[in-house]
């Protein structure tokens, strides 16, 4: 019976141990109290799983440019949305909408981007 407990054991340790990374990776420290807007330059694109993620340079009030990143889902969640790897290229100006990182970090959980052409495209939305 010994044996069976420390088999099991042994079993739940390993199996915890492959599935927290899992856990945290999901959890997002974001505001989802109120929505952000960042207007900016897209200077990368991570078309990548497990999140898309979109580089970009935004200025400040003053002028200074900061470094944004916008955090999308899976490419899988992105293609049933329109979006596809060629979406976004460097050089293409963008408005992110999202939730900021609760560390005031430059990170934003992407909700919805807006082309300069006006086309608006679903990031972590109703679905």
């Amino acid at each position: 019976m010994i044996t069976g407990l420390r088999a099991l054991a042994v079993v739940t340790v390993g199996i915890l141990t492959v599935a927290s990374p899992s856990f945290a990776h999901h959890t997002w420290a974001v505001d989802r109290t109120r929505d952000v807007t960042v207007k900016g330059t897209v200077t990368r694109v991570d078309w990548s799983n497990p999140h898309v993620q979109i580089f970009l340079d935004a200025k400040d009030d003053n002028g200074k440019v900061e470094k944004w990143t916008a955090g999308g889902p899976s490419t899988g969640r992105m293609e049933g949305s329109s979006w596809d790897n060629n979406t976004l290229k460097p050089g293409d100006m963008i408005t992110a909408v999202g939730h900021r990182a609760t560390d005031g970090s430059d990170l934003l959980r992407v909700r919805q981007i807006v082309l300069a052409d006006g086309q608006e495209l679903t990031g972590y939305g109703s679905r």
